[in-house]
Protein backbone atom coordinates (compact mmCIF):
# COMPACT_ATOMS: atom_id res chain seq x y z
CA UNK A 1 0.00 0.00 0.00
CA UNK A 2 1.12 3.77 -0.67
CA UNK A 3 2.77 5.50 1.85
CA UNK A 4 3.47 9.19 2.07
CA UNK A 5 5.92 11.45 1.07
CA UNK A 6 7.35 13.99 2.73
CA UNK A 7 6.05 17.46 2.38
CA UNK A 8 8.86 19.71 3.40
CA UNK A 9 11.56 20.16 0.92
CA UNK A 10 14.39 17.45 1.25
CA UNK A 11 18.02 17.58 -0.07
CA UNK A 12 18.60 16.68 -3.49
CA UNK A 13 19.90 13.13 -3.73
CA UNK A 14 21.06 11.23 -7.03
CA UNK A 15 18.43 8.72 -7.94
CA UNK A 16 18.83 5.73 -9.64
CA UNK A 17 16.82 5.58 -12.85
CA UNK A 18 13.87 4.15 -13.53
CA UNK A 19 13.73 1.26 -15.89
CA UNK A 20 10.17 -0.47 -17.95
CA UNK A 21 12.48 -3.84 -17.14
CA UNK A 22 9.91 -7.14 -15.60
CA UNK A 23 12.36 -9.96 -15.93
CA UNK A 24 15.10 -9.01 -13.34
CA UNK A 25 16.47 -10.54 -10.45
CA UNK A 26 15.12 -8.03 -7.39
CA UNK A 27 11.57 -8.74 -9.20
CA UNK A 28 11.77 -12.41 -9.10
CA UNK A 29 12.55 -11.98 -5.13
CA UNK A 30 9.78 -9.92 -4.57
CA UNK A 31 7.46 -12.37 -6.49
CA UNK A 32 9.04 -14.56 -4.61
CA UNK A 33 8.00 -12.88 -1.50
CA UNK A 34 4.79 -12.60 -1.77
CA UNK A 35 4.64 -16.55 -2.74
CA UNK A 36 5.48 -16.79 0.73
CA UNK A 37 2.57 -14.78 1.63
CA UNK A 38 0.08 -18.22 1.62
CA UNK A 39 3.00 -20.06 2.64
CA UNK A 40 3.30 -18.64 6.02
CA UNK A 41 -0.73 -18.62 6.22
CA UNK A 42 -0.88 -22.19 6.03
CA UNK A 43 1.86 -22.80 8.69
CA UNK A 44 0.42 -20.41 10.98
CA UNK A 45 -3.54 -20.80 10.99
CA UNK A 46 -3.33 -25.12 9.95
CA UNK A 47 -0.08 -26.52 11.15
CA UNK A 48 0.92 -24.35 13.70
CA UNK A 49 4.36 -24.57 12.54
CA UNK A 50 5.58 -21.18 14.29
CA UNK A 51 9.45 -22.19 14.15
CA UNK A 52 8.61 -22.55 10.21
CA UNK A 53 6.49 -19.61 10.13
CA UNK A 54 9.14 -17.62 12.04
CA UNK A 55 11.32 -18.62 8.69
CA UNK A 56 9.27 -17.85 6.33
CA UNK A 57 8.97 -14.33 8.01
CA UNK A 58 12.80 -13.91 8.25
CA UNK A 59 13.66 -14.77 4.78
CA UNK A 60 10.69 -12.38 3.37
CA UNK A 61 12.46 -9.63 5.25
CA UNK A 62 16.23 -10.43 3.99
CA UNK A 63 15.11 -10.37 0.74
CA UNK A 64 12.95 -7.48 1.22
CA UNK A 65 16.50 -5.50 1.85
CA UNK A 66 18.24 -7.66 -0.60
CA UNK A 67 16.26 -6.73 -3.43
CA UNK A 68 16.53 -3.36 -3.06
CA UNK A 69 20.35 -3.60 -2.87
CA UNK A 70 20.49 -5.18 -6.09
CA UNK A 71 18.01 -3.22 -7.71
CA UNK A 72 20.42 -0.17 -6.95
CA UNK A 73 24.09 -1.80 -7.16
CA UNK A 74 22.99 -3.47 -10.68
CA UNK A 75 20.90 -0.47 -12.30
CA UNK A 76 17.60 -2.78 -12.03
CA UNK A 77 15.82 -0.06 -10.34
CA UNK A 78 12.13 -0.86 -12.09
CA UNK A 79 8.65 0.53 -11.93
CA UNK A 80 7.01 -2.77 -11.48
CA UNK A 81 9.51 -3.56 -9.08
CA UNK A 82 8.88 -0.23 -7.12
CA UNK A 83 5.11 -1.61 -7.12
CA UNK A 84 6.01 -5.00 -6.27
CA UNK A 85 7.84 -4.21 -3.42
CA UNK A 86 5.82 -2.34 -1.07
CA UNK A 87 3.05 -4.66 -2.05
CA UNK A 88 4.81 -7.72 -0.48
CA UNK A 89 5.39 -5.27 2.25
CA UNK A 90 1.71 -4.16 2.60
CA UNK A 91 0.59 -8.28 2.83
CA UNK A 92 3.14 -9.46 4.51
CA UNK A 93 1.56 -7.00 7.40
CA UNK A 94 -1.77 -7.11 6.92
CA UNK A 95 -1.40 -11.12 6.80
CA UNK A 96 0.30 -11.35 10.04
CA UNK A 97 -1.68 -9.15 11.96
CA UNK A 98 -4.40 -11.32 10.52
CA UNK A 99 -2.90 -14.67 11.26
CA UNK A 100 -1.80 -12.93 14.65
CA UNK A 101 -4.57 -11.62 16.05
CA UNK A 102 -6.51 -15.45 15.01
CA UNK A 103 -4.26 -17.42 17.34
CA UNK A 104 -4.45 -14.61 20.30
CA UNK A 105 -0.49 -13.93 19.40
CA UNK A 106 -1.53 -10.14 19.70
CA UNK A 107 -4.50 -8.70 20.25
CA UNK A 108 -7.22 -7.27 17.81
CA UNK A 109 -7.26 -3.98 18.62
CA UNK A 110 -3.85 -4.03 17.73
CA UNK A 111 -5.18 -5.49 14.43
CA UNK A 112 -7.42 -2.98 13.96
CA UNK A 113 -5.33 -0.28 14.49
CA UNK A 114 -3.12 -1.40 11.24
CA UNK A 115 -6.34 -2.82 8.99
CA UNK A 116 -7.32 0.87 9.81
CA UNK A 117 -4.76 2.95 8.74
CA UNK A 118 -4.44 0.71 5.94
CA UNK A 119 -8.18 1.56 4.91
CA UNK A 120 -7.58 5.63 5.82
CA UNK A 121 -4.47 5.49 3.37
CA UNK A 122 -6.82 3.46 0.43
CA UNK A 123 -9.12 6.12 0.50
CA UNK A 124 -6.32 8.78 0.10
CA UNK A 125 -5.28 6.72 -3.01
CA UNK A 126 -8.39 6.87 -4.43
CA UNK A 127 -9.19 10.74 -3.91
CA UNK A 128 -5.50 10.81 -5.87
CA UNK A 129 -6.62 9.28 -8.78
CA UNK A 130 -9.61 10.91 -8.98
CA UNK A 131 -7.67 14.15 -9.25
CA UNK A 132 -5.20 12.72 -11.77
CA UNK A 133 -2.72 11.71 -9.45
CA UNK A 134 -0.37 8.32 -8.96
CA UNK A 135 0.36 6.72 -5.30
CA UNK A 136 2.82 9.09 -3.56
CA UNK A 137 6.54 7.58 -3.58
CA UNK A 138 7.03 5.32 -0.16
CA UNK A 139 8.23 7.95 2.78
CA UNK A 140 11.14 7.10 4.90
CA UNK A 141 8.63 7.34 7.98
CA UNK A 142 6.18 4.64 6.41
CA UNK A 143 9.67 2.25 5.28
CA UNK A 144 10.41 2.86 9.57
CA UNK A 145 7.45 1.79 10.35
CA UNK A 146 7.47 -1.63 8.30
CA UNK A 147 11.34 -2.19 9.47
CA UNK A 148 9.83 -2.18 12.83
CA UNK A 149 7.08 -4.28 12.50
CA UNK A 150 8.60 -6.63 10.78
CA UNK A 151 11.18 -7.32 13.62
CA UNK A 152 8.26 -7.47 16.22
CA UNK A 153 6.40 -10.09 14.59
CA UNK A 154 8.83 -13.01 14.59
CA UNK A 155 9.95 -11.64 18.28
CA UNK A 156 6.33 -12.17 19.15
CA UNK A 157 5.81 -15.30 17.48
CA UNK A 158 9.05 -16.36 19.44
CA UNK A 159 7.80 -15.06 22.59
CA UNK A 160 5.12 -18.19 22.56
CA UNK A 161 8.03 -20.29 22.62
CA UNK A 162 8.73 -21.95 26.44
CA UNK A 163 12.03 -20.76 28.34
CA UNK A 164 14.79 -17.83 28.10
CA UNK A 165 13.96 -17.29 24.48
CA UNK A 166 10.10 -16.23 24.87
CA UNK A 167 10.57 -14.23 27.58
CA UNK A 168 13.63 -12.30 26.45
CA UNK A 169 11.71 -11.95 22.76
CA UNK A 170 8.36 -11.30 24.04
CA UNK A 171 8.94 -7.04 25.42
CA UNK A 172 11.56 -6.73 22.75
CA UNK A 173 8.57 -7.87 19.75
CA UNK A 174 6.61 -5.36 21.91
CA UNK A 175 8.82 -2.75 21.52
CA UNK A 176 9.29 -3.34 17.96
CA UNK A 177 5.63 -3.20 17.82
CA UNK A 178 4.56 -0.05 19.49
CA UNK A 179 6.99 1.83 17.69
CA UNK A 180 5.71 0.62 14.56
CA UNK A 181 2.35 1.21 15.29
CA UNK A 182 3.07 5.26 16.13
CA UNK A 183 5.36 5.08 13.48
CA UNK A 184 2.36 3.48 10.63
CA UNK A 185 0.29 6.28 11.99
CA UNK A 186 2.68 8.97 11.84
CA UNK A 187 3.47 7.99 8.04
CA UNK A 188 -0.28 8.25 7.64
CA UNK A 189 -1.13 11.44 8.55
CA UNK A 190 1.74 12.89 6.21
CA UNK A 191 -0.07 11.04 3.53
CA UNK A 192 -3.14 12.55 4.22
CA UNK A 193 -1.57 16.10 4.59
CA UNK A 194 0.08 15.95 1.66
CA UNK A 195 -3.34 14.21 -0.44
CA UNK A 196 -4.91 17.25 0.78
CA UNK A 197 -2.08 19.89 -0.33
CA UNK A 198 -2.51 18.50 -4.11
CA UNK A 199 -6.26 18.38 -4.14
CA UNK A 200 -5.90 22.05 -3.21
CA UNK A 201 -4.09 22.52 -6.15
CA UNK A 202 -5.88 20.52 -8.65
CA UNK A 203 -8.79 23.04 -7.41
CA UNK A 204 -6.74 26.28 -7.31
CA UNK A 205 -4.87 25.00 -11.40
CA UNK A 206 -6.02 22.45 -12.88
CA UNK A 207 -3.16 22.67 -15.95
CA UNK A 208 -0.40 23.35 -13.21
CA UNK A 209 -1.73 19.79 -11.05
CA UNK A 210 -1.62 17.85 -14.21
CA UNK A 211 1.96 19.09 -15.41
Amino acid sequence: MPETSDVAAEPAVSEPAVTARVLTVPNALSALRLLGVPVFIYLVLVLHADLLALLVLVVSGFSDWLDGALARAWGQVSRIGQLLDPLADRLYVFTTVLTFAIRDIIPWWLALALIVRDGVLWIALLVLRRYGYEALPVHYVGKAATFNLLYAFPLLLLGGQDGIVGTVSMPIGWAFAIWGVGLYWWAAVLYVFQTGQLVRLARRDPAEAAG
